[in-house]
């Protein structure tokens, strides 16, 4: 079961060296297949070149590869092989890096994985154009895939239209004075859970999978992501900054309405009603208002239901992961790194 969420780890994330080891190289290629701008701006995006395309002066550290391992390993699990899945779990990190490239523009973010975002190096147009870019390429890494191509397209357009469709929910919650619980969490299906849903989906379909395992997986990892989501919105308040890469509290600043602050103003208590004049104040929030406003909303209740959302939406994935019926090894691997997803500290 769960345990609730606070800023000590408990869970080590599994080592997926491997899943870097075979994807990591059709990705550089994948990049490299750019134009000149773009491929240089995507190699810095993703840590691989500095600024001036020259190779980088601190090595970064290994990502955790959370979606390419999804696909892979979702390809295990109905019985086929990691490599069947390698051109699904390419396209699903191109787009995730698409998503935030555009999303670092929309945000307004300076910041991303400890040094300058793309956009404040080179500018927004370049970091769009690359963004953009990069979709071409992963819907061309699928589109190429002999036997289940049409499949597969099909299946990474339909995450494509949530995904817009969440973002642009989620830029609207902004300027909106009340956003329900229930819409937060349609968009965060949206916003991050489709992306996650299509990479376990699509290692089943490049797997040979039928429907109704293939609709499991989508399903496991689609909930999986809005658990994510849950969590990444606790860390933007009560998180590290250190470990993040970017600002804490920045969020609250921007008075962006993720699930904690959400749920808080929903409430109707004293710290609630207080919390809800702050954001509707027109001055910009100072260091002390985001101190107040993260007070704010622990006292009313906002952190605790979005960790029992996280909870209720991680049970929700591992009955559906269950309804793929999955090898029992694949299941073991994809159960650790969902659990290890949703008790991190960054």
């Amino acid at each position: 079961m769960l345990q609730t969420i606070d800023p000590a780890p408990r869970t080590a994330f599994p080592r997926l060296g491997w899943v870097e080891d075979l994807v990591v190289p059709a990705l550089r290629d994948a990049v490299a297949g750019l134009p000149a701008p773009e491929s240089r701006v995507a190699g810095y995006h993703r840590g691989w070149v500095e600024a001036d395309g020259g190779p980088v002066q601190v090595p970064r550290q290994r990502g955790k590869a959370v979606r390419p391992a999804l696909t892979l390993l979702s390809a295990v699990a109905v019985g086929g092989e990691a490599v069947r899945a390698l051109p699904g779990a390419v396209a699903v990190e191109l787009v995730h890096d698409f998503t935030l490239l555009h999303d670092d523009v929309i945000d307004g973010d300076a910041q991303r994985r400890h040094r300058p975002a793309a956009w404040s190096v080179f500018g927004t147009p370049a970091a769009v154009l690359t963004g953009d870019s990069l979709l071409v390429a992963a819907v061309r890494a699928v589109s190429e895939v002999p036997e289940s191509s049409g499949a597969a397209v099909t299946e990474l357009l339909g995450a494509l239209r949530q995904l817009v469709a969440g973002q642009s929910a989620d830029v609207a919650f902004e300027g909106a004075l009340d956003v329900s619980v229930e819409q937060y969490l349609a968009m965060a299906a949206g916003k991050t859970g489709s992306l996650m849903g299509c990479a376990c989906a699509l290692g089943g379909v490049l797997a040979g999978a039928d429907r109704e395992r293939v609709d499991g997986l989508r399903e496991f990892g689609s909930r999986l992501g809005v658990a994510f989501q849950c969590v990444d919105d606790v860390l933007g308040i009560w998180g590290h900054s250190r470990l993040s890469g970017k600002p804490v509290g920045s969020d609250i600043a921007a008075r962006k309405k993720s699930l904690p602050v959400v749920a808080a103003l929903a409430g109707t208590d004293s710290a609630a009603r207080e919390l809800r004049s702050l954001y509707e104040s027109p001055r910009p929030l100072d260091e002390q208002d985001v101190a107040l406003a993260q007070e704010l909303v622990e006292k009313s209740g906002g952190r605790q239901a979005a960790e029992d959302e996280a909870r209720r939406q991680m049970a929700g994935a591992l009955r559906a992961l269950s309804c793929a019926r999955p090898t029992a090894n694949a299941y073991r691997q994809l159960q650790e790194i969902a659990s290890a997803m949703v008790q991190r500290e960054a």
